[in-house]
C-alpha cells in the first residue's frame, strides 16, 4: 500500500493536532503541555476546516494513518483595477513524520496545494522555509523575494505576551 494525498476534514483534527505538536516539539522548547495543547489545537483546526473558512489542509496517508500535512491560508488582497489575481496563499505547517520521509510525501503535498492554487485564482504563494525544505520548494518555483519585507513584531513572546526565550521563523 502506497502513500496517498487528500484534503483533510474536521474528523482529521485530532490526528493533525498530534502531528503539529510532534512537529513543533522537535524544533523548539515546549512551553505548553501536550494535554493542554491537543484539545486547543484540535478545536482550532476543526473550525478552520469548516465550509467557507480561509484555511485548507492536505494530508498524506500511508497504511491508513495520517503521516504528514500541509496547511494553506487564502489571504485576500484589496481589490484592484488591473489584471491581477486578488488572492495570495500562505503555505505553512508542512510536516511529514520522520519515518515516512524520502518516499515523496512532501512532493505530493506540494503538488496538491500548488494545483489547488492554480485552479483557484491564486496570484502568488509564500512561505517561510527551513534550510532543509528549500530544495523542495524551489522545485515548485519558490524563490527568495526581492520585493517583500518582514518585521518580527513579537519575537520571543508567547501567546500571552510573556518572554518565551526565542523565536523561530517558520511553519
Amino acid at each position: 500500500m502506497g502513500i496517498e494525498v487528500r484534503e483533510a476534514t474536521a474528523r482529521d483534527a485530532p490526528a493533525l493536532a498530534a502531528l503539529r505538536y510532534e512537529f513543533r516539539a522537535s524544533i523548539g522548547t515546549i512551553t505548553e503541555a501536550r494535554e493542554a495543547f491537543l484539545p486547543r489545537c484540535t478545536e482550532w483546526m476543526a473550525a478552520q476546516m469548516a465550509a467557507g473558512a480561509s484555511w485548507r489542509c492536505w494530508v498524506v496517508e500511508e497504511a491508513g494513518a495520517i503521516r504528514g500535512h500541509l496547511w494553506l491560508q487564502v489571504v485576500e488582497k484589496v481589490p484592484n483595477p488591473v489584471v491581477e489575481q486578488e488572492r495570495h496563499a500562505y503555505i505553512t505547517n508542512v510536516y511529514v513524520e520522520p519515518g515516512s520521509r524520502g518516499a515523496g510525501a512532501g512532493l505530493l503535498l506540494m503538488e496538491a496545494a500548488m494545483g489547488w492554487c492554480r485552479d483557484n485564482g491564486i496570484d502568488s504563494a509564500f512561505l517561510w522555509p527551513t534550510e532543509q525544505s528549500r530544495s523542495l520548494y524551489r522545485r515548485f518555483g519558490f524563490r527568495e523575494p526581492d520585493d517583500m519585507m518582514e518585521a518580527i513584531v513579537n519575537a520571543g513572546r508567547d501567546l500571552n505576551g510573556q518572554a518565551s526565550g526565542g523565536h523561530f521563523t517558520g511553519s
